[in-house]
């Protein structure tokens, strides 16, 4: 099993200082660490650059994530420096819009403490499911 102190240490090794074409643009000051149900580990850098196009570094491993077939997360870390830090609203909504049942994932505040994913967000947005069996996020989380 993949402990939180390794994923941290991933998220670390893809952190760092990226030259793009401007001083003023940044890649890398942040890199996270996934690790699926399936027991993969996937990893991203964050992208700052002009007129607010760039992504999180949480954004960048869920698309590695994603390319490989895979929609569930059971623990993500981000870092910055020699700090890890909570992922913003807009990623916290990401993992939920990837697969519901990431409402259960742990997310690491540091090498000891973890939330859930349903503690940080509680007021998550919730579209309406088109079928007739409609399905609340807990009750798809279980599943």
């Amino acid at each position: 099993m993949v402990s939180a102190e390794t994923l941290i240490e991933e998220a670390y090794k893809v952190a760092g200082e990226y030259t793009l074409s401007r001083d003023d643009f940044i890649a890398g000051a942040v890199g996270a660490a996934l690790l699926t149900t399936k027991g993969n580990i996937y990893t991203g850098i964050n992208i700052e650059i002009a007129c607010g196009i760039g992504f999180c570094a949480e954004h960048s491993a869920i698309a590695e994530m994603l390319k490989n077939r895979e929609t569930e997360i059971e623990m993500i870390v981000a870092v910055h420096t020699d700090t890890i830090i909570a992922p913003c609203g807009r990623c916290r909504e990401l993992m939920f819009q990837i697969d519901y049942k990431n409402i259960n994932t742990k997310i690491y505040l540091s090498k000891e403490r973890y939330v859930t994913l349903d503690e940080l967000l509680p007021n998550r947005w919730e579209p309406a499911i088109k079928s007739s069996k409609k399905q609340s996020s807990s009750s798809l989380a279980k599943e």
